[in-house]
């Protein structure tokens, strides 16, 4: 379609041929159903009872997986508003770790919602207006609603990571993995002011395919997925002191060219016993400074791994950057970057430090460290596919007890605290006389969709279950939920389903963004450019098109 405009009768083209453009009304269905068909592609995988998607790529590598972001970013996504969903799911999951699924899924039905409006002819600015004025609102209810948690409520803290691995691959042993996210989480914690700050950065998981998932494992210091230099150095010591080292144990080359001419064999032999003197010197300090473990960032020389061997000092080279300041946080040791200025105030502590065979592979294990402000969770299971979603269970676990204490306020979950807004905004609609008030009802219907699509896919009735926690919530019990494990509706707090609730906060909010930026849109340019080859496109029903006849051979 070429868009052309007129100057006196005269058409003036202004968009290329080949261009593709919708506009107005039609636009914005296109977006919104394109937007909703990712909201129900990932519906499905809601709650404990949701199903799982297998995605398969072009190499016919296979993902098994019900995280609602990791789907998201396997699926190739071409449509423009659809890849605004994606978004939404990757900030849910920077911002909070879990909830990626309520996200996108509450997005859809807003959009869903709206689609109904704009069918009334209301316009999208009305709504728009009424969506801002329902998501400030439902903040308030969730922040009204919501209970206080710290650091020290373990309990708590586990029926949260409980709830965030519910329908994930190895709930079968969700008690031992939830106890690992929680000793995990509270042990990295720390406080700034006033505030506890937990950075999940220093909480390592490292996957290894082998064994089961009761396998999985915290280590109290750091595991570092290399093995012991040399054959000849020890594979276990205990009550280590460990150096960290940003610096080679190799003999340097001159910053500038230079060149050696040796005449005589004498002089050769002397060359080679001064490198080897120089890098006994190395050895030397690392010995003097009492460090019976080496972690160096760079290399070290072969001969320098032997005299390391002789005095029984354990190394390990080429350690990641990211890994060292772990190792760092871990054993309170400091990472020296001049091996001149390594004394014992640089060294740091773990109970034990052991190579050992995981698998196929050799690792080393920093365990055991005093106070350790980085651990490592070693993930282990039967399958390379079973290992990675259990993986990204502990990743959404740890996302949520960490947003937990970092905001201390948790919300019950079941759907109850989504009933709990959808019933105040109808209440607060009562106060617009507007199209406003359309929009707000909109809303609030919107996030209803949460506790249906666990009813869905529970198996339960979704109609039934609505209408009964509907029921609920007109008599003030605001801790009703959806009991997709037994049916019915049950008060959430005491059936230990607990959500942080920023993951509430959080998913409203890119929701009604997205949401809004998708009905703003009333015009879709999408320029159709030829092949690098500039060759013209074929003309319907196949064919070269474009090629004269007689070109082909």
């Amino acid at each position: 379609m070429v868009s052309v405009g007129q100057i006196g009768g005269q058409p003036v083209l202004i968009l290329p041929e080949g261009t593709l453009r919708n506009r107005g009304r039609n636009a914005q269905e296109n977006n919104i159903a394109a937007a909703r068909a990712v909201a129900d592609a990932v519906r499905t995988t809601l709650g404990p009872k949701g199903m799982d998607k297998m995605l398969v790529d072009s190499i016919g590598d296979i993902v098994v997986t019900n995280d609602g972001v990791t789907i998201l970013e396997e699926m190739e996504i071409e449509h423009p508003a659809a890849k605004m969903m994606v978004e939404i799911s990757k900030t849910q999951n920077e911002e909070v770790g879990d909830g990626t699924t309520t996200a996108v899924v509450v997005a859809g039905e807003l959009l869903k919602k709206a689609n109904d409006l704009l069918e009334q002819d209301i316009h999208p600015t009305v709504i728009i207006r009424g969506y801002n004025l329902a998501r400030t609102e439902s903040l308030k209810v969730l922040d009204k609603i919501s209970k206080d948690v710290t650091v020290k409520d373990k309990a708590t803290l586990k029926k949260i990571a409980l709830t965030s691995m519910s329908g994930k691959s190895g709930y079968g042993y969700g008690d031992k993995l939830a106890d690992i996210v929680v000793e995990a989480v509270t042990q990295v914690a720390e406080k700034k002011g006033n505030k506890m700050v937990v950075d999940t950065d220093n909480i390592k998981r490292e996957k290894k395919q082998g064994g089961s998932s009761e396998d999985t494992e915290l280590i109290r210091g750091i595991v570092i997925d290399k093995e012991v230099v040399h054959p000849g150095m020890p594979r276990e010591i205990k009550a280590t002191k460990i150096a960290l080292l940003d610096t080679a144990l190799e003999v340097r080359s001159t910053e500038t060219d230079t060149q050696i001419q040796i005449t005589d064999p004498a002089k050769l032999q002397a060359f080679v016993e001064q490198e080897e003197k120089e890098l006994k010197k190395m050895v030397d300090k690392v010995v003097k400074s009492g460090a019976n473990v080496l972690f160096c960032q760079k290399g070290i020389d072969d001969m320098a791994q032997h005299y390391l061997s002789k005095k029984d000092i354990l190394a390990v080279r080429r350690v990641k950057k990211s890994d060292m300041k772990k190792l760092a946080k871990a054993t309170d040791a400091k990472i020296v970057t001049n091996l001149s200025d390594l004394s014992k105030d640089d060294l740091g502590y773990a109970k034990l430090v052991e190579e050992q065979r995981i698998g196929d592979e050799d690792m080393v294990f920093v365990r055991d460290c005093k106070n350790p402000k980085a651990v490592t969770i070693l993930v282990r299971g039967g399958t390379e596919h079973v290992v990675d979603e259990i993986d990204r269970a502990i990743e959404d676990a740890v996302g949520a007890v960490a947003s937990s204490i970092e905001v201390g306020r948790i919300v019950p979950g079941g759907g109850s605290p989504e009933a709990a807004v959808a019933k105040e905004l109808r209440k607060y609609a009562e106060g617009f006389s507007g199209r406003e008030q359309l929009a707000i009802n909109a809303f609030a219907d919107a996030m209803e969709v949460i506790p249906r699509s666990l009813a869905e896919n529970g198996g339960l009735d979704p109609i039934d279950t609505l209408v009964s926690l509907r029921s609920e919530h007109d008599k003030n019990k605001l801790e009703m939920g959806v009991n997709v494990l037994n049916g019915g509706i049950t008060d959430m707090m005491k059936l230990g389903v607990l959500e942080p609730v920023k993951v509430k906060t959080q998913a409203i909010k890119s929701a009604t963004e997205a949401a809004e930026m998708i009905l703003r849109i009333d015009d879709v340019i999408s320029a159709s450019k030829l092949d690098k080859g500039g060759m013209p496109p074929g003309p319907p029903g196949g064919g070269m098109g474009g090629m004269p006849p007689g070109m082909m051979g």
